[in-house]
């Protein structure tokens, strides 16, 4: 190959490619007809020597030359984005709208004083947010329903870690941890387990309510439990935190919440909280975006507005009146 005469257009096409795994969809982000895509990547093949990407069912898939060589192509081309089309963003000037998702837990705490740094840097800018409804948002950052996406999403963050120590095809999306959580034990301050020590016995003898963003019948706390080849009675399943507060202050039903969300329910000096009698993860919760507004500056400036949100919310929370522990 020649390298002086290789087309450098040809390797914008690759990158975009390789990142939707489809023509068509390539083809619209890079403003171009699927037909000129095609024949982008007969040249780039001819010049390479090698196939790079296969048609599959559902698109096209990646040669082992097609991986090795993306990492660097990518790299290269964002480098050249930011040196010779550096994008600008003025807050104070901007009028548009972004679109995030988030549980309504997070919710209740980040967005205080997230809309309270928008408000005053960027008054034409608004914030839609949209609940969360699964705990893997890739395919809507992907089509850009959303600009980010808040929440514990342990499948992306595990690909990601894999694909890192694999140095293979880079991720489809970037991430900022913004706070470690624990989850607790809810219940009615009169409820009879309330006056007692909740046992892992009593606590699998009970009635459970489940919050599940995406209706699935079971959760982290039930997989933690068949670890241990136990199980809880689950007799009603939520997709709300806030929802699952006010069951359990007017019921017998047992729930599990973030442990810094239940201040924020309204009804605290109503429950009480008991640590979960076994052993369950932290859990992370992250910021994650879509990689091809990595150096975008609107999205550089709202993931800015995030993290310092978050800083405020979760390591440096307001005073609040204590929860009853009994």
């Amino acid at each position: 190959m020649n390298f002086r005469t290789l087309d450098l257009n040809l390797l914008r096409v690759f990158d975009a490619v390789m990142a939707e795994r489809n023509l068509t969809r390539a083809a619209r982000l890079l403003a171009m007809t699927q037909s000129a895509v095609s024949q982008s990547l007969r040249r780039l093949r001819e010049a390479l020597g090698d196939e790079l990407l296969i048609r599959a069912r559902y698109g096209v898939e990646p040669t082992a030359q097609a991986l090795a060589i993306w990492p660097a192509i990518r790299e290269a081309l964002e480098s050249l984005q930011a040196v010779l089309a550096p994008t600008s963003f003025d807050p104070s000037a901007a009028e548009r709208s972004f679109v995030l998702a988030m549980a309504d837990a997070t919710a209740t705490l980040l967005i205080p004083p997230l809309i309270r740094s928008v408000e005053s840097q960027a008054p034409g800018v608004s914030l839609r947010v949209l609940p969360l409804t699964t705990r893997d948002p890739r395919a809507k950052l992907e089509t850009d329903e959303l600009d980010a996406a808040i929440g514990h999403f342990p499948v992306v963050m595990a690909e990601i870690a894999q694909r890192s120590m694999q140095e293979s095809s880079p991720p489809s999306v970037g991430y900022e941890r913004l706070y470690d959580g624990r989850y607790v034990c809810v219940m009615r301050r009169g409820h009879p387990l309330a006056g007692q020590d909740l046992t892992l016995d009593r606590y699998c003898e009970a009635h459970h309510l489940l919050v599940s963003f995406s209706g699935r019948p079971f959760g982290f706390v039930d997989q933690a439990l068949a670890s241990i080849k136990r199980q809880r009675r689950i007799v009603l399943t939520v997709n709300q935190f806030f929802t699952a507060g006010q069951v359990v202050a007017n019921s017998d039903l047992l729930t599990v919440l973030p442990e810094r969300f239940v201040p924020s329910t309204g009804i605290a000096d109503e429950l009480a909280i008991r640590p979960l009698p076994f052993d369950v993860p932290i859990v992370h919760v992250d910021l994650v975006w879509h990689r091809r507004h990595q150096a975008h500056a609107a999205h550089q400036w709202l993931r800015h507005q995030i993290a310092a949100a978050a800083v405020h919310a979760f390591e440096h929370p307001r005073a609040e009146r204590p929860v009853a522990a009994g």
